[in-house]
């Protein structure tokens, strides 16, 4: 009997917002989308080193879910585009961590994407989450691990 495999890819980002004094003001766990430009990027990977990697995160305020031809998020904060702080593989899963110092990314907070450019590039993901109230002197650590399977 012939077993048919399919490769997917799946996500779980996790929002940590503190306050100027330190303690936490929010801590959610959300399901993410791997976009078909995420998709085209994982496989163009398996090929070559050709394409660039993801190296930045942004946070938003657009409210409309993740669709699979997303290749932004819906309304981008002005200056919340930010270098990724750390990125670790384990098992079958790929972590990325983006840190939005005080004065970053400030507003309300409802969708966040991976991109490999400082400006436009290719997104791998895309969510969108209940609103975070991110204020001047917040931080926030956002978590995104990608599962292949």
């Amino acid at each position: 009997m012939n077993t048919l495999e399919k490769l997917t890819a799946t996500g779980e980002l996790h929002v940590v917002l503190t306050g100027a004094d330190g303690q936490v003001k929010t801590d959610v766990v959300v399901p993410n989308l791997v976009v078909a430009t995420g998709l085209n990027f994982i496989v163009s990977r398996m090929k070559d080193a050709a394409a660039t990697v993801m190296s930045h995160m942004t946070l938003g305020t657009g409210t409309t879910p993740a669709a699979d031809g997303d290749t932004s998020v819906e309304t981008e904060i002005v200056g919340a585009r930010t270098a990724l702080t750390s990125t670790t593989v384990a098992t079958n899963q790929i972590t990325y961590v983006a840190s939005f110092a005080a004065g970053v990314g400030t507003g309300a907070v409802t969708e966040s994407g991976i991109l490999n450019a400082t400006s436009g590039g290719a997104m791998l993901c895309r969510t969108v989450f209940p609103v975070v109230n991110k204020q001047a002197g917040d931080s926030m650590t956002v978590t995104w691990t990608v599962t292949v399977n």
